[in-house]
Order: C-alpha cells, then structure tokens, then sequence
C-alpha cells in the first residue's frame, strides 16, 4: 500500500503556472523602447522649460539650465546610436537568404 501512495505523490497534477506570458507581453522589447522614448522626451521637455525659465522669464540658475540641456542631449544621442543599432541588424537580417 506505500507503494501507491509513494505513486500518488508523484502524478499528482501540478499547480497552474503563473500568467508568464502576460509578464512577457508587458516587458517585449516594444514597450522597452516605448518607454525610453518617453524619458528622451520628458528630459528634452524640462530643458526646454529651463531655458524658456532662464532666458524668457529671467529665472534659474546657468548651471541648472545646462545640466538638463546635457542630460536632453545624452539621452537623444544614446537613441540615436539604438536606433541606428536597431536599423542595422533589421537590415543584415532582410540580407540573410533562406
């Protein structure tokens, strides 16, 4: 009779696993660049206002205003390079043969 109890353990079905496909639905590489698209963008929003503060409005401070223009100016060139990363290995997989 321990036998078949060993052997009940062992087949017994197993919990249901969780949504794993709904996570990688979520973190594709898709959203990834989506989401680092919107920080470029968030950061080229608040140089622009440093500067319209500095220049415009007589406020700020230099050193604040060319803090944000570089970090602006980092994270565009960072996208660019992806980008063009991106655009590179989409060319050298449309070049392979089948």
């Amino acid at each position: 009779m321990n036998v078949v109890k060993n052997a009940d353990l062992l087949y017994r079905p197993a919990a249901p696993l969780p949504k794993v496909a709904d996570e990688v639905a979520k973190n594709n590489f898709g959203s990834y660049l989506k989401d680092a698209l919107g920080e470029v963008h968030e950061l080229q929003g608040k140089a622009s206002e440093a500067i319209q503060q500095m220049v415009g409005e007589g406020k700020g401070d230099l050193q604040d205003t060319m803090i944000a223009l570089e970090k602006a100016d980092v994270s565009f060139r960072l996208m660019m390079q992806i980008r063009n990363k991106v655009l590179d290995a989409y060319q050298e997989i449309m070049r392979m043969q089948v």
